[in-house]
């Protein structure tokens, strides 16, 4: 299912605008359209078509890096036969989720958010779009919303993370991005070299190997990378057992358990996570090669542990058809990739999966009565809100759990708060930080992608409700207790300037 740009006209208003039509963006239209059913909605979507993520990446054996009973979404059960499930698979769900629960009839694609301002006068956002499509010019106008959610993700999808390459002008090849994949690009028996360790190279590489002459995978420094079965066997012992629903959700809660359990046992007992991973690696490729080329020298969980599905990055080197370097680029030649150990990495396509940029409002410009919102001077509220800033929702998943777990749990503490609002008769929200509160790194990890990015990202606190726990049910027991009344500093609906009934009424 694609989306019509022009399939119906925007609304001039809504109580609740969620932009982004990814996992987040489903996750929140449906529990906005089933938790709170008297607020309109609309999902607003730059790209041609749903699915964030998985619409955008389309290079060779693009998958999930977390298993697919935690990634998909507690209300819609994963039928598929896959634990580990590629992209084409995942983003088939995400449509027929949309259309199962009539979203698309309220989903807008084509349609970009420019900027978004906040008026305390009148309580509500005043939203900027563009809209394109077809053979016309991109063509802006305006519409307002009480209430504005913000489910872009925090990967920038206009450009990666592109370090500067000396001499990729005299390669004769060609170079491709991961996340603009070229469209018929024939690698077959072609010299591959794949530039970057971390999860979307080590994805590409063993897709690769299947048809190409060879594929070197090229990393400056190694990744931990853990070896997981594509098809999971208690999995499909309880979907023998149970009805789908119920199956899905004791799946669900136990692949959770168990990534979250791993996670804090790399955390607190990093000696005995390295000898699990390396003596688990060095099974399949020997002690000398997982010492040279996958022992990194930070403790596991300091950044991403990877994973390769049913192993297929080990078993493509065991079979010789990938190789292996630890080495840094002295410069591009025209045959390939010299190293600075002086050794040349003959190629004819130069895959560079350097990794991505992080953006937190996906390029809009957020202002409140005129004034721009500085994301890294905010603190976020229990992983949702940003403080000093109203009627405003953003959705951050977690980085050691799949994305869906934390976005679920953020999609319901959002219609706790517009039900807040309306049982109080507020016509504004805004969290406020108390005087004390340290400011810690909203991701606490070292990954590249991380370091680049993460000072222009709203800020965390040491405690609750500033705090991000990466635990799911230590978050989901906080967020059931959490006191809005408390927290939320409200502005009563008497005390604003009506711009039309839906401010007196709340619709």
């Amino acid at each position: 299912m694609t989306s019509s740009p022009h399939s119906a006209s925007l609304p001039a208003h809504v109580d609740v605008l969620i932009v982004g039509a990814g996992i987040s963006g489903i996750d929140a239209a449906y529990r906005v359209q089933s938790r709170c059913p008297d607020r309109s909605y609309a999902v607003l979507e730059a790209r041609e078509s749903l699915g964030g993520t998985w619409d955008l990446f389309r290079y060779p054996g693009v998958r999930a890096d977390s298993d697919i009973y935690t990634l998909s979404f507690p209300f819609q059960p994963w039928t598929g036969e896959n634990s580990m499930a590629d992209g084409d698979e995942i983003l088939d769900y995400l449509r027929r989720t949309v259309e199962r629960f009539g979203i698309d009839r309220r989903l807008h694609c084509s349609t970009k958010v420019i900027s978004a301002n906040w008026s305390g006068e009148t309580a509500r956002w005043t939203v900027t779009v563009e809209r394109s499509g077809g053979q016309d010019s991109p063509r802006r106008s305006i519409m307002t919303c009480s209430f504005l959610y913000m489910c872009t993700g925090y990967y920038d999808y206009e450009r990666g993370h592109e370090p500067r390459f000396p001499g990729v002008e005299s390669f004769a090849g060609t170079v491709v991005r991961p996340q603009f994949w070229p469209e018929g690009l024939d690698h077959t028996g072609k010299r591959v070299v794949v530039i970057g360790s971390g999860a979307t190279a080590i994805t590409i590489v063993p897709a690769m190997a299947r048809d190409a002459a060879k594929v070197t995978m090229l990393q400056r420094t190694p990744t931990w990378i853990t070896a997981v079965p594509r098809r999971d066997r208690f999995a499909a012992r309880v979907r023998r057992r149970l009805p789908a629903g119920p199956a899905h959700r004791v799946i669900r809660a136990r692949n959770a358990a168990y990534s979250n359990g791993f996670y804090h046992y790399c955390r607190r007992f990093p000696d005995r996570a390295r000898a699990l991973l390396t003596t688990a690696a060095a099974r399949r490729l020997g002690e000398d090669a997982v010492r040279e080329h996958f022992t990194p020298a930070y403790a596991p969980w300091d950044q991403r542990v990877c994973i390769t599905a049913d192993a297929d990055l080990f078993k493509a080197i065991r079979r010789e058809e990938v190789d292996v370097v630890t080495d840094q680029i002295e410069s591009f030649v025209a045959e390939g990739i010299r190293l600075r150990s002086g050794k040349v990495l003959p190629a004819d396509i130069v895959v560079t999966a350097t990794g991505l940029r992080m953006l937190a409002f996906g390029h809009i410009a957020v202002s409140v009565d005129g004034e721009p919102v500085d994301p890294a001077r905010h603190l976020l509220w229990r992983g949702a809100m940003l403080s000093d800033v109203p009627n405003l929702a953003l959705c951050f998943g977690y980085v050691n759990l799949s994305w869906t777990m934390r976005a679920d749990l953020t999609a319901r503490l959002v219609c706790r708060v517009l039900h807040h609002m309306r049982r109080a008769g507020l016509a504004a929200v805004t969290p406020r930080a108390e005087p004390g509160v340290r400011e810690r790194p909203m991701i606490e990890l070292a990954s590249g992608y991380v370091q680049r990015g993460v000072q222009s990202f709203p800020r965390q606190g040491h405690r609750a409700p500033w705090r991000m726990r990466q635990t799911y049910l230590l978050d989901m027991a906080d967020i059931a207790r959490a006191s809005l009344r408390r927290e939320l500093r409200g502005v009563p609906r008497t005390a604003v300037r009506a711009a039309g009934d839906d401010i007196r009424t709340g619709r």
